[in-house]
Parts: structure tokens; C-alpha cells; sequence
């Protein structure tokens, strides 16, 4: 619950806002507080330029402030109004003080003394209890010695406390219900800006493995939350392409496993039922160990495909002739050729120097030229040319056969893609459906691409594009 984004939110934004509030209301305090201050002030200094004239008309023993006659009963009533009077002398002698004092305002000799120099004085006192403002002004000389007086007023502090203390209550009071209403606020803000969220989170909790195609539908109504949905669909769809491959290949590599296991075990029974001739177990021998390689290539096969799935398909990069190279995968394909009538022509330079993968390009040209001829006419030709052209490598193996008609060409690098019938003439000789894929991923390795299309002529066309390496050993001798 704390750690939600709602609540954090929520949180933050009251934590913002009382921040603001508090500051806003200590700068309100002490602005008010500056407005009585100066208010108290101008009363006192009133009073105080009242009283001094006052006393400068008379004689000293005749001195007399200007008060109200009250009983101490009404002074009471009015004690916040009430301003305190006394004078001095210089050597801290009271002449005189208003009657409703019961003791001299708080005082000592250096103030007097400034005062007397005609220095405005003003502090902040504490007078039987309660805090006074007092300001000790300079009178004129007085009496027939001209000596120095110095009057001092004080009024009391109480109303101004009090007035401070009700509005820093109220404020506090009003930070308060302003900050729970920022975080009420800001919790049902939040609520409705991480609604589609929840609506996001819940479809996604329903969808399982076998629905991943079902996508999210939540509403969206910001071109952010649009955004999301239309990514996290994305990355669905992503996942599902590659659940049902990994389905598919799952299956199609069960069948291609079993189906060589299963003739072997039937050849085998077979042979086993009664006591057989030498030559009959030779050839049982040889059919199995047919089906042994067949397997053993299927396996390979699957081991480079899981490599490649797991990023660990790096290529040996070493000096290489690519000519030399296709040349001898040819080699080794002719006698195949040669069984069915095909004329297999090999078109390539004298030599060919790159850094590339010698295994890689050699089972893309065994794996292309495999397929070439097995579905090439019988009597037709198949030609296998390795070449250099704007800084690629460039293998391309041709045939006459049937083409691949309305195929969608990027689905032949599937694994376990099947071509129909029209294309696979012998299902004899179909292969595993592997090793198409297999160029895909070499090449891919590489950091190149294998691509197919029809010849204008008739038949198939396989390119595969290899980029050269920038340290290509061209005219180096191996």
C-alpha cells in the first residue's frame, strides 16, 4: 500500500503542498505581526510626543500625564488599552508614573543614558507578568537646573499576542484541512490517471499461454496509455509468434526424430523374427545405419538452430578462400548430380580471401545445393557461383526445377518448412526441413541475409549476402 504509486503520489503531493502552506503562513505570521508592530508603535510614539509636550509646559513639580480617571476596576477592563507612563532622570530617579502602576517600568542607566542623548529607544520588556513594548524618548531640559529627564510609555503586548496565537492557530488549522484535502485530492487524481493501468494489469492476469493471441483491449484515453497498450500487444504478439514456433519446431522435431527411429525399429524386428543370411543382416546393418546418419544430421542440425536461439551461434572468423571452399562442398555433391543427369556448374573466381566462418559457408553451400538438386529436373542444370560485389560476399545457387510458384519466400527459411508437392517432386529425398534455416542463421551470424526468389527462365533462385570484414585479406596468400 505505501509503496504504490497512488499513495506516493498522493503523499508527495500533500507533502508539497503543506510545505507551501507552512511557509505561506509563517510569511503571513510575520507579516502580520510586522502590521500590529508598526501599529503599536505609532500608538506608543503618540503617546509619547502627547506626554512630552505635556510635561515641557509645566514646571517640575507640577509634572502630570494626560490619563483617563478610571477605577482600578475599569483600568482592568481596559488593560490592554492602557498606555504606561513614567520619567527619569538620567541617574535612574523615577519622577514621576501613571496611576495605574503599582512599579517602575523595567529600566537601567545606559538606556537613559542614550536616551537623554536623543536616541529613540525601543524594546520589549516583561512589567509585572505580562510582556510591554517601551520606547524611552528625550525630553526636553526641565526645571530651573535644565536637568535631563528622559519619559518612557509602554504599552502591553497581551492583545497583540493573542491576535498572533488566534491566527497562527487558524492557519495551522487551515494547513491542515488544506493538506488532507490535497491528499484526498491527489489519491482520487491518481486513482483515475492509473485506472487504465488496473484495466491493463487484469487483462494481461487473464491471458495464459494458450490466449496469447487474444491482445489487450483496455481502454486507452491518453496517447501514452495508448502507446502502452499498443507495445505490451506488440510484445504479445511477439510471444505468441514465438510460443507457437517453439510449439511447431517442438512437434516437427518429435515426427523427424521418430520417423527414422521407427523404421530402424521395424527393419530390425523384422530381421530378428528368424535366423536370416549374413547378407540379409548386412543389409538391415546399412538401412540402419542409414537412419544413424540421417539422425546424427538431424541432431546436428537442432543443436545449431538451439545456439543460434541462445545467442551462442558466434562465428570463428579466420582467413578463408570462399572459392576454395564452395568449390570443395561441390565436389562432394557432384556424384549426386551426376546419378540423376544433372549438370551441376560451378561459377566462381580462382580465389576469394575473407574472414568468415569456413564451417558456416560451407553447410550453406552444401545445404543449397543439396536442395538444388533435389528438386532440379532430371537432365536440368543447377549453378552454384560464390562472388564478391560491393563489399559483400555473395553466394547464389540456382536451378531449372519447378520454382517456387505463390510461396511465400520468407517462410522457406522456417524450420521445418515443406514445400507442396509441386515443388517436392521426390519426398524421398525432402530432407529435414532444417536446412534452409540453417543458411538463415549462418548468414545471419555473419551479420549478413539469405534471400529466395523465381528466375525469369524457370526455377529457383538462393542468395546469400556475406558483408566483408574490414580486415578482408585481399591478394594475402594462404
Amino acid at each position: 500500500m505505501t509503496h504504490s504509486f497512488r499513495f506516493q503520489l498522493a503523499l508527495r503531493a500533500t507533502a508539497g503542498a503543506t510545505l507551501g502552506l507552512a511557509v505561506l503562513s509563517g510569511v503571513t505570521l510575520l507579516t502580520l505581526r510586522a502590521v500590529l508592530d508598526r501599529e503599536l508603535n505609532r500608538s506608543i510614539s503618540s503617546v509619547a510626543s502627547i506626554q512630552a509636550a505635556s510635561l515641557a509646559d509645566g514646571t517640575p513639580g507640577g509634572m502630570h500625564f494626560h490619563e483617563w480617571d478610571l477605577t482600578p476596576e475599569e483600568a482592568a477592563s481596559v488593560s490592554g488599552l492602557i498606555r504606561y507612563a513614567q520619567v527619569w532622570q538620567t541617574d535612574g530617579v523615577s519622577l514621576l508614573r501613571s496611576r495605574y502602576m503599582m512599579s517602575d517600568l523595567p529600566s537601567d542607566a545606559e538606556t537613559l543614558v542614550r536616551a537623554d542623548a536623543g536616541e529613540l529607544i525601543w524594546a520589549e520588556q516583561q512589567f509585572e507578568g505580562s510582556p510591554v513594548r517601551t520606547l524611552f524618548y528625550p525630553l526636553d531640559r526641565l526645571g530651573e537646573g535644565h536637568e535631563a529627564h528622559v519619559l518612557q510609555i509602554a504599552a502591553p503586548l497581551l492583545a497583540r499576542n493573542e491576535m498572533l496565537g488566534r491566527a497562527g492557530y487558524f492557519l495551522i488549522l487551515l494547513t491542515t484541512l488544506l493538506a488532507g484535502a490535497t491528499f484526498a485530492g491527489s489519491w482520487w487524481l491518481a486513482g483515475s490517471a492509473i485506472r487504465p493501468i488496473h484495466a491493463v494489469i487484469d487483462q494481461a492476469e487473464e491471458i495464459g499461454g494458450g490466449s496469447l493471441d487474444r491482445g489487450i483491449q483496455a481502454y486507452a484515453d491518453t496517447s501514452e496509455y495508448q502507446r502502452l497498450v499498443e507495445v505490451l500487444n506488440t510484445m504479445l504478439g511477439r510471444i505468441h509468434s514465438a510460443f507457437e514456433s517453439q510449439r511447431r519446431f517442438t512437434a516437427d522435431a518429435s515426427h523427424e526424430l521418430k520417423s527414422p527411429l521407427t523404421a530402424m525399429r521395424g527393419e530390425i524386428e523384422i530381421a530378428l523374427r528368424r535366423p536370416r543370411e549374413a547378407e540379409e543382416y548386412a543389409s538391415v546393418l546399412g538401412s540402419t545405419l542409414e537412419e544413424v546418419m540421417r539422425l546424427s544430421k538431424l541432431t546436428e542440425d537442432l543443436l545449431t538452430l538451439a545456439r543460434s536461439d541462445a545467442g551462442a551461434l558466434a562465428p570463428q572468423v579466420e582467413a578463408a578462400d570462399a572459392a576454395e571452399i564452395a568449390a570443395r562442398m561441390v565436389d562432394r555433391l557432384r556424384p549426386r548430380a551426376e546419378a540423376k543427369g544433372i549438370d551441376l556448374v560451378l561459377d566462381t573466381p580462382e580465389s576469394l580471401l575473407a574472414l568468415l566462418d569456413q564451417g558456416l559457408l560451407g553447410q550453406c553451400v552444401w545445404n543449397l545445393t543439396d536442395n538444388a538438386l533435389k528438386f532440379a529436373d532430371q537432365g536440368g542444370h543447377v549453378r552454384v557461383a560464390i562472388s564478391e560485389r560491393s563489399g559483400e560476399v555473395i553466394l547464389e545457387v540456382e536451378d531449372d526445377g519447378p520454382g517456387l510458384g505463390d510461396l511465400d519466400t520468407s517462410s522457406l527459411f522456417e524450420r521445418f518448412f515443406r514445400a507442396d508437392e509441386a515443388r517436392a517432386r521426390d519426398p524421398a529425398t525432402a530432407g529435414t526441413g532444417l536446412g534452409l534455416a540453417i543458411v538463415k542463421v549462418a548468414a545471419e551470424a555473419h551479420g549478413g541475409h539469405a534471400t529466395a526468389e523465381n528466375r525469369s527462365q524457370g526455377g529457383a533462385r538462393f542468395t546469400v549476402r556475406f558483408p566483408l570484414s574490414s580486415l578482408r585479406l585481399s591478394g594475402m596468400a594462404l
